[in-house]
């Protein structure tokens, strides 16, 4: 049976866990060749069993994408593995919560270098394959996904420089989005509301107990399958149905 993204290619980052796992698993299951990157090979390795055992196609690539010469290895072992690249989903994410008077700036350097200097760094790597792809693909589209979040429209306390690195994913898909969109390639920003994942777990006990534990417990957590589904529905639209903004939120409790 051919599934709407039979033939094609995607490559996910942050794919060990969370909602990088879970998008790989739904765009696998609608057809695709799934590229799994993220550091840590042993998580990959077992969900690329997993995907297989399915009847998908994965592959695992071992790759710090902070490095922008690991970012730029990991979408050429993907084009040297399968010829293409048609989707690629900008996963990969931390959430560190703080005041700015106090706050750790060692975790600001990771959460930048994860947020931002990533998604910069395997977007500039893959978009001329994902150009390539646009003008030789009988559906003559690709895709770029960013998962960013609500933190990148509203500002919250405590979320001073994560919300500084969700505004800028917001900003950069936007301008991207002008530069390519005339080729055939759409850019979207997906932002999700309550996730419940790998995120925020960084995070100090007592940053969770005052920051993030009040808002989930008033709060429909989403689950990462719940993201994925967002992504698989991005992708999978009609042609000239780009979505360049996908807002995911949890009903509130009563």
């Amino acid at each position: 049976m051919v599934s709407k993204l039979t033939g094609t290619v995607a490559l996910v980052t942050g794919a060990s866990s969370g909602i990088g796992a879970a998008t790989a698993r739904r765009l696998a299951e609608d057809g695709a060749s799934v590229a799994l990157v993220a550091r840590r090979t042993d998580r990959l390795e077992v969900l690329a069993a997993e995907i297989e055992q399915a009847g998908g196609t994965a592959l695992v690539v071992a790759a710090d994408i902070t490095d922008r010469l690991q970012a730029e290895a990991a979408v050429q072992q993907v084009i040297e593995s399968f010829g293409r690249l048609d989707t690629l989903v900008n996963n990969a994410g931390l959430m560190l919560l703080g005041p700015v008077v106090g706050a750790d700036a060692e975790e600001w350097d990771r959460m930048i270098a994860i947020n931002v200097q990533g998604l910069l760094y395997t977007t500039r790597a893959a978009l001329p394959h994902l150009l390539k792809a646009a003008e030789q693909n009988p559906r003559q589209v690709a895709d770029i996904v960013n998962i960013g979040s609500v933190a990148g429209r509203v500002a919250s306390k405590g979320f001073g420089v994560y919300n500084a690195t969700k505004f800028g994913v917001h900003a950069f898909t936007e301008s991207l989005r002008q530069e390519v969109t005339q080729r055939h390639v759409r850019v979207g920003v997906l932002e999700p509301g309550a996730v419940e994942s790998e995120l925020g777990t960084h995070n100090k006990p007592e940053v969770r107990s005052e920051l993030i534990d009040p808002y989930f417990e008033t709060t429909e957590v989403l689950a990462a399958e719940d993201i994925a589904d967002g992504v698989a529905y991005m992708v999978t639209r009609p042609r000239h149905a780009a979505i360049g903004e996908l807002w995911i939120m949890p009903t509130e409790q009563a």
